[in-house]
Parts: C-alpha cells; structure tokens; sequence
C-alpha cells in the first residue's frame, strides 16, 4: 500500500458494547460498555492468558487463580462505568457475570466471540454439556421427528443371506 492512507481506527473498531440486561426491578436497561484503557485492556489481557495456559494444562492450579478483590477489580476493569450501574440496578449475580465475562471475550478477542458467549453461555470453541444438549434435544421438534426413524440393522461385516453355522470350532460340525 504504498503511498495509500490509513482510516482512523474509529472508523472500523468496536469503542463500545451495548447488552440489555434486566434489573432487580424487572426492567431491562442497554448497558453501554465502554472499551477499557490500553493499562487496563492489558492487564485483562494479562488475566486470561494466565487463566487459558491454567485450562490448557488440564488441571486446576491448587490455589485460587484470582482472589476476591483481584476477581472485582478484573470485573470492574471489564466494566468500567456499567460496573457501579449494574450493581446499583439490583442485577442478579449470575447476569452479571454474564456480562462481565461478555465484554471479556470483547476485550482479548473480539465482538463475534463476546457475541458467541452472549448468545450460549458456553465458552466459544467449547462443546456443550451434557445436560445442554439433552435440553437442546427436548426442545427440538427435528430430533423429535428423527427419534422415531428407525436405525439400520447392524452391518458388522456378516451378510444377512449367510447361514449360521452350527456347533463350535473352525466351521466344522461337532460329531
């Protein structure tokens, strides 16, 4: 490109997210979610690195990776400004660890993974538990249908037209 001109960056990144979440009023508010400052983003950054080469080891570190006050300040980070509003708007702590956790994956990845996240609850890249795909299931009218389509027989490499052969050994009939 040379010779060429850059936009601005404003002109293509995400500065914000915007989530609606319901309050303890029953109301649901758009929260709007400021990008953090580059301190900030590399710190979260910093966090969940730590916590994915935790997770890639396969086994839990045997102390907390993060303590209470680490945990609030990681989410208030995340949050900035919508921090203070969610609390004070009577979120339940579950949708607010939703949101927090959202506008991470914002942060270190990008806003289709925050959006993947939003929209599951899983993980992005994570398969589904269990539990999860049994309620998918039950809640599927196309499983439903396909339960009652019968299986193929097996076809565990005999031939349907071949007959048993009686008695024991290597084909020959016992006398």
């Amino acid at each position: 490109m040379a010779g060429g001109t850059f936009e601005a960056l404003d002109a293509f990144l995400d500065e914000h997210l915007e989530l609606p979440v319901k309050g303890g009023d029953g109301q649901t508010r758009v929260y709007r979610i400021d990008e953090p400052s580059a301190e900030d983003g590399i710190r979260v950054e910093r966090v969940t690195t730590l916590a994915a080469r935790l997770a890639a080891g396969g086994s839990a570190p045997d102390t907390q990776a993060l303590d209470d006050d680490e945990e609030r300040d990681l989410y208030r980070m995340c949050l900035g400004d919508a921090y203070d509003e969610l609390l004070d708007d009577g979120v339940k702590w579950s949708a607010f660890k939703h949101v927090a956790l959202t506008v991470m994956f914002w942060i270190v990845s990008d806003k289709e993974t925050a959006q993947e996240f939003w929209t599951s609850g899983q993980h992005p890249g994570k398969a589904q538990n269990r539990a999860g795909r049994r309620q998918a299931q039950r809640g599927s009218s196309a499983s439903a249908a396909a339960s009652t389509t019968r299986s193929p027989a097996s076809t565990s490499g005999t031939r349907a037209a071949s007959k048993r052969r009686k008695g024991k050994g290597k084909g020959r009939p016992r006398t």
